[in-house]
């Protein structure tokens, strides 16, 4: 056979076609212009689209084997969760019966005693619910007003509480609103006792820029701590008894003066609240106050000396 007949061509697998680098700039330069046509002109969502809807079953399946361990683990989780709910809401629901039936045995005690020594049972305090509606534009000043006014029975003087303690007192009312003094502001005063060694006392505001309190003209040796909780006491007929008004905070004993410094910090800041309640002053279901006696008038012969020592 002649050797120009011979084909000399190699074998289709050991063709080598377009060289590597050729290769590198073809799919670089088609990679490139792909990604500038998605960005520009979205050429390619619809394919993804597509390539997505397809393998969305084949996702699912996958993803089955996770969420059912997923699901497991946090069934298992939540059910020892709901049974430490269950025994703690037990454990609570124990305590709050026996707080009744103590309660409840404590309120047949005292009915019995006040039945024994024939006293007046206590008084029944009528409350109104409010909203507080804005905070008075006098910096100098801590006062709120609320949306209840002398059309729903609010009265000047009622004291205003919330689920912490005393707020303070209405200093003005209105037909459908009405004016609360804080218990911080500068002109504000109410009477306290000790609930540790039922000390009377009087608390005055207008310390630390309205936010907090002062208990005044108490002795330098008076057996007064940090942390003593003060009430009202209830016989000033405007406040009911128990109610927390301020905590003792800082006690400053000066040798030189008779009285000790008492800083105090209010049970109830008004600082956030939002709704109150107002309380019917005692005042309104106490007997009246015994007027003022007049003064005993001179004796008779003292007026007649003083009619003779004046005649000529």
């Amino acid at each position: 056979m002649p050797l120009g007949t011979i084909d000399r061509t190699p074998p289709p697998i050991f063709r080598q076609g377009w060289s590597a680098l050729s290769k590198l700039v073809f799919f670089s330069a088609l990679a490139l212009f792909l990604m500038v046509a998605d960005t520009r002109v979205t050429l390619v969502a619809p394919l993804r689209a597509a390539i997505a809807t397809a393998l969305l079953p084949v996702q699912s399946a996958l993803l089955a084997p996770v969420d059912m361990v997923r699901d497991g683990s946090g069934y298992l989780r939540g059910l020892a969760q709901a049974l430490l709910g269950e025994d703690a809401a037990r454990k609570q629901l124990a305590g709050q019966a026996e707080r009744a039936a103590q309660a409840e045995r404590l309120a047949v005690e005292n009915s019995r005693l006040r039945a024994l020594l024939e006293l007046q049972p206590a008084l029944v305090v009528r409350s109104v619910a409010a909203e507080v509606l804005y905070e008075a534009a006098d910096p100098y000043s801590r006062k709120l007003f609320i949306n209840r006014g002398t059309t729903q029975g609010v009265v000047t003087g009622a004291p205003v509480i919330n689920e912490a303690g005393v707020l303070g007192q209405v200093t003005r009312a209105f037909p459908r609103s009405a004016e609360l003094t804080l218990l911080t502001d500068r002109d504000a005063a109410i009477p306290v006792i000790n609930a540790r060694t039922r000390q009377r006392g009087v608390a005055y505001g207008g310390l630390a820029k309205g936010r907090a309190m002062e208990l005044r003209f108490v002795e330098g040796n008076a057996d007064v701590k940090i942390g003593d909780l003060l009430q009202t006491s209830g016989i000033d007929g405007v406040y009911p008894a128990a109610l927390d008004v301020a905590q003792v905070v800082q006690v400053e004993r000066q040798a030189e003066g008779g009285f000790a410094r008492v800083t105090l910090a209010p049970a109830a800041m008004a600082d956030g609240v939002r709704h109150v309640l107002v309380l019917e002053p005692l005042s309104v279901q106490l007997p009246p106050r015994p007027a003022a006696e007049p003064e005993a008038s001179a004796e008779p012969g003292s007026r007649g000396r003083k009619a003779a020592r004046g005649a000529p």
